[in-house]
């Protein structure tokens, strides 16, 4: 089998722990990276969580902290989604693990230089970092083949009325990577608020072994729906596309960044219609297969230990 190369940038995050999980244990990914950025929490948390999970798994992934604060706001965070920590619920033991001497960008930089293939970006989190690395290597877009993201909307927001939260957090980032001319495709909330896991299969996880009772803690403490009614898993719809695209229904769409408003920063603008007579400059997903995705998840978390 073919495995896609790809790096991972997040934020976790307990929906974020989901999605790296996917990335491990996925045949059909070879996850390369993983960059960390402050979102959910600060990025001084978002590294010692990512490193808590490298060790929990036994994984060897390098590990690159990156910025800790957006291009030009200051930092809002999700604690109260994610709790103080960003994985409250589960007691992670003490380890000697740390990430590479290197910020994120320069992380992502070297690694994109060290293949031999085209990687796959894949961020879950506000896009800072590859901001950042879009300003000082402009010339790595030819080794990148496609950003796969979770962010945005092409309706409502979750952080502000118009805005979803990763977008919202660092506006001028995430507007520098939609000119970029990188390929796109965004996973907005449009279809990860249909990616819901039921109350049913989560009552089965503590009974798939160390991750399935790692998980179950976790979402007992995420605040993204609820055990009762189901909970949303959004930055695991950028996994699911790379895996399952079929599971998708995308369109061809130019989508800008607000990025002053007073009201309105950090809204995705997504002309679906075409009404801006401007060049699409991204795949977006507008809908989802949502028992595909459920029978999805459950077969990759049962390839984890």
């Amino acid at each position: 089998m073919s495995r896609t190369p790809i790096i991972l940038d997040t934020d976790p995050g307990i929906d974020d722990a989901v999605a790296i999980a996917a990335a491990l244990f996925a045949p059909q990914l070879d996850l390369r990276l993983i960059t960390t950025v402050a979102g959910n929490v600060s990025v001084d948390k978002t590294t010692r969580n990512a490193l808590q999970l490298m060790h929990f798994w036994d994984k060897d992934v390098p590990v690159a902290q990156g910025a800790a604060t957006p291009l030009v706001r200051k930092l809002r965070d999700a604690a109260y989604v994610h709790g103080e920590s960003g994985m409250e619920g589960y007691a992670f033991v003490e380890h000697q693990r740390h990430p590479l001497e290197l910020p994120a960008f320069e992380a992502i930089w070297r690694a994109l230089n060290a293949s031999e293939e085209p990687l796959t970006l894949v961020t879950i989190g506000p896009l800072t970092n590859i901001a950042l690395l879009l300003t000082q290597y402009p010339d790595c877009k030819s080794k990148i083949k496609r950003l796969v993201m979770m962010g945005g909307s092409a309706g409502r927001g979750n952080f502000t009325p118009t805005a979803e939260f990763n977008i919202a957090i660092d506006p001028e980032a995430a507007a520098r990577v939609f000119e970029s001319g990188l390929e796109i495709v965004m996973c907005g909330l449009d279809v990860t608020n249909q990616a819901m896991l039921s109350p049913a299969y989560l009552e089965t996880l503590p009974h798939l072994g160390q991750t399935g009772k790692m998980l179950h803690a976790l979402f007992s403490h995420y605040r993204s729906g609820s055990m009762t009614t189901g909970l949303r898993m959004h930055d695991l719809c950028a996994i699911a596309w790379l895996v399952k695209p079929e599971l998708f229904t995308t369109h061809s769409c130019f989508v800008a960044v607000e990025t002053h408003g007073d009201y309105t920063a950090g809204t995705t603008v997504v002309d679906i219609e075409g009404r801006l007579s401007r060049q699409p400059n991204a795949s977006v997903a507008l809908g989802l297969n949502v028992e595909g995705f459920r029978q999805w998840v459950a077969e990759v978390l049962s390839l984890a230990p």
